[in-house]
């Protein structure tokens, strides 16, 4: 028997209310008492018997702090139930007076924010369209200013910005409240002052009067501010905090620097992921303009625009942090793609012989690793054969994924063994930094290789590691990743790779 896309939805939501239900360690009833409803009604709802209802969804949300997962599976359901009646396929806000869990009293009904790029300035003006829903007058609204001038490298970042901290004066933070062609002055209060991160609440008052948002009430928010680029790395983020209908961004960039645009979006409930819609893009004289827009947002839902400028004014200087990731790597030391050393088999230690030599090659990828530590996270864990520093002999070092381990160091490496299950993961190499790769990998492999004595041994590696001991392997043989990537897979431009700072999962 087939369901209708409404009974699915249904199901969705009752599937949700348990997860989170049981994941808290309540019982439906202690659950039904919590949200002010009769005992049986939760066992109603899980068991499909009744439908969710909004204010069912609401008090289910915030009783269990389902980081709005429960609510938007309501908004899925809902939105089809609207659709089947032929109603208007966008509901109303709530009724005065209606309950509404905590926090959720005020309403976004519409945000555009606009990030302007002129002058080695980022001028950000955000607009947001409120409604008091709930029972009490509105007299403050926070707001936060977060900077991070290289992403996806925070020891970097927090160095730069402890160095050269956001500072209010630099800000020139502006606030007003919109009546028409009228703009009445909002002042704002300090929440928290960090180097990298200000919170601040704009204020419904100025020096004249006081104008609370009392419940029922509509109006128009407005606040602009400025950051130097030597602060603000290539990211605007939006993060929803409280209900929003509709959020939209807009990024305006000098077509001079031939700025390429992309987004990701994510919540606690789910993981990174592609903006779902694409994000438009249009040319206005000088100018290149990006928008994107969505409508229902979850709650905690962030939505992060990201960009990267393909070239820069003429005469202009391109200081380190307009470098490329190849670059940045070129710079230390390591090796390029096209160098004729990363495509010769590496030549084998006479142990113990040569342990001399190949204490210093240790040595040589010890100190490489310690420079790569400086410059980049490395989450997912990170190796270099010795091709890759100008060495041409088979050495190779790795540290685990988790940090928590010594760095392993392999002389003469070979793998004789390895299972039979394997898995693709995407893939990055020092040697050509700007891209990621999808690779399969055998899930465990059996490593020989040789201890400084001469002795022979054989280790077995799994899982992260397995990929990563394999990976260094295949450079003292010659070897890249791409030779081992499926015919006509591409490879995803680092800018556009949505799992940087992320483990490899399995």
């Amino acid at each position: 028997m087939t369901t209708s896309p409404l009974d699915r939805a249904a199901d969705t939501f009752a599937v949700e209310l348990a997860h989170h239900r049981t994941e808290r360690g309540l019982s439906k009833k202690q659950l039904a008492t919590l949200m002010g409803f009769d005992p049986s009604y939760v066992s109603h709802v899980e068991g499909r018997r009744h439908r969710p209802t909004e204010d069912f969804a609401r008090r289910a949300e915030a009783v269990l702090e389902a980081s709005g997962a429960i609510w938007q599976r309501f908004c899925e359901y809902d939105e089809l139930r609207h659709a089947r009646s032929d109603r208007a396929p966008h509901r109303e806000s709530p009724a005065l007076g209606q309950w509404l869990p905590p926090g959720t009293g005020l309403i976004v009904e519409r945000e555009h924010a606009s990030l302007t790029y002129r002058d080695e300035t980022y001028h950000c003006v955000v607009r947001r369209d409120l409604h008091n829903a709930g029972t009490e007058p509105i007299t403050r609204y926070l707001i936060r200013v977060a900077v991070d001038r290289y992403p996806g490298n925070p020891g970097r970042s927090n160095r730069h910005h402890r160095t050269h901290p956001l500072t209010f004066a630099e800000l020139q933070l502006r606030a007003c409240r919109l009546d028409g062609q009228e703009h009445e002055a909002m002042h704002w209060r300090t929440k928290h002052d960090r180097d990298a991160f200000k919170e601040i609440w704009l204020l419904f008052e100025n020096a004249d009067r006081r104008f609370p948002l009392y419940p029922g009430d509509r109006a128009t928010i407005e606040y602009a501010y400025h950051v130097g680029a030597d602060k603000w790395g290539p990211w605007f983020q939006r993060a929803v905090r409280v209900p929003t209908r509709h959020l939209a961004v807009r990024l305006d960039l000098p077509a001079a620097l031939d700025p390429q645009v992309w987004g990701a979006q994510t919540s606690l409930s789910m993981e990174e992921g592609p903006l779902r819609t694409p994000v438009a893009r249009r040319e206005e004289g000088d100018r290149t303009i990006f928008d994107w827009a969505v409508d229902e947002p979850p709650l905690n839902g962030r939505y992060r625009m990201q960009w990267r400028f393909r070239s820069r004014p003429e005469g202009e200087p391109t200081e380190p942090g307009w470098l490329r990731p190849s670059d940045r790597m070129r710079s230390l030391g390591i090796l390029q793609r096209d160098a004729d050393l990363l495509r010769r088999p590496a030549q084998p230690f006479d142990l113990p012989r040569e342990e001399r030599v190949a204490q210093e090659a240790v040595e040589r990828l010890t100190a490489a690793l310690l420079r790569l530590d400086e410059l980049h996270p490395f989450s997912k864990g990170v190796g270099v054969a010795a091709p890759q520093i100008g060495i041409g002999r088979a050495a190779l070092i790795v540290r685990p994924p988790d940090r928590g381990g010594e760095p392993v160091v392999l002389l003469n490496p070979r793998v004789v063994d390895a299972a039979p299950d394997t898995d693709e993961q995407y893939e990055g190499c020092l040697s050509f930094f700007d891209q990621r790769g999808l690779v399969p990998r055998p899930l465990r492999i059996d490593v020989e290789h040789t201890h400084l004595d001469g002795s022979r041994v054989i280790t077995s590696y799994e899982y992260a590691m397995a990929r990563l001991v394999a990976h260094e392997i295949d450079h003292l043989e010659g070897r890249l990743y791409v030779d081992r990537m499926a015919p006509g897979v591409p490879l995803v431009p680092v800018e556009e790779y949505r799992h940087t700072g992320q483990p490899w999962r399995y």
